[in-house]
């Protein structure tokens, strides 16, 4: 009885060495999506009154355990039935990153400044309109902001899966299911926090003994937000072009071989791969876009006939 007692316990404590060390590979490799889930969720919840922020938070999260709770049992089921399509999935979803990355720069870098900046000022005045229905906009934004999650979660499900595919049922299991929880929270309570950053520096600048606290708290909101956009675009690039090079047959190899060929050793030859990586995810994104470009112009050029 003893031994059997100890033998289950030893089983339950392998067990739980694999999850805590697959989550922990998980969390790093879809962390490049966590900056850029984080940056997304503060901006769909911009534009709502103050007072509704924190509960619009609240929605959305819902809506993503929702989303997850999906997520989860499909990627499950792909396991076990279709093995062999983890790793298309999984060349999918960098792709997806690589082009949701570039598209970003496009949008940013090819318009006009002073046309994105009309669109900004164009959201903030509608919603600010005392004639637009409140209730209806918040609606909106909570479900664009939960298919947004949609997306990003898919993509943090199919890397974790990618991970954790050669391990156990029940290892699977907890991993996924401890990686989907820790990312809502995660996400979400960051989300709640940074939409709340100003409020917390408005009120502190008011009181003397932390004027100066909440000044400097204000002052740095807003480039917050541009550096989390910033870095999960980074991310973008360096986790999907990461993917398509481990995914694609030989290429990582290659890579490797010709970093050693250029004399790269140590924590710069580290260095040197990751920077491939991001290459690698802004040329797969350019062609993406550059060839859903091409198709859309000759759809509109076949429809106009």
């Amino acid at each position: 009885m003893a031994s059997s007692l100890l033998a289950l316990l030893d089983d339950i404590t392998t067990v739980l060495d694999d999850v805590a060390l697959l989550s922990k590979l998980a969390a790093k490799k879809t962390s490049g999506v966590l900056g850029d889930d984080l940056a997304l969720n503060a901006q769909q919840v911009s534009g709502v009154a103050a007072e509704r922020e924190l509960p619009v938070v609240w929605a959305v999260a819902k809506g993503s355990l929702i989303n997850k709770a999906i997520l989860v049992p499909a990627a499950l089921l792909i396991s076990a039935f279709a093995p062999w399509a983890v790793t298309p999935l999984l060349m999918l979803g960098g792709a997806f990153l690589c082009f949701e990355g570039f598209e970003k720069l496009a949008h940013k870098f090819l318009h006009d400044a002073a046309e994105v900046g009309a669109e900004e000022q164009a959201r903030r005045q509608a919603a600010a309109d005392p004639q637009v229905d409140l209730v209806a906009f918040e609606r909106d934004k909570i479900r664009g902001a939960v298919r947004t999650d949609f997306i990003l979660s898919a993509e943090i499900i199919a890397i974790t899966l990618g991970t954790v595919a050669g391990a156990d049922f029940t290892t699977r299991l907890l991993v996924l299911s401890g990686i989907a929880l820790l990312m809502t929270v995660g996400v979400y309570g960051l989300v709640a926090g940074i939409v709340k950053l100003d409020d917390a520096g408005l009120a502190l600048s008011r009181r003397p003994a932390t004027a100066g606290l909440g000044r400097a708290i204000l002052a740095a909101a807003p480039w917050l937000m541009k550096s989390l956009s910033v870095a999960g675009t980074a991310a973008m690039f360096l986790v999907g072009g990461g993917i398509l090079t481990h995914g694609l047959p030989g290429a990582h190899d290659l890579i490797h071989h010709l970093v050693q060929a250029l004399g790269v050793s140590g924590g710069l030859q580290s260095l040197v791969e990751l920077l491939a990586d991001a290459l690698t995810g802004v040329l797969a994104g350019a062609l993406i876009v550059g060839a859903l470009s091409l198709f859309q112009r000759l759809r509109a050029g076949a429809h106009s006939r």
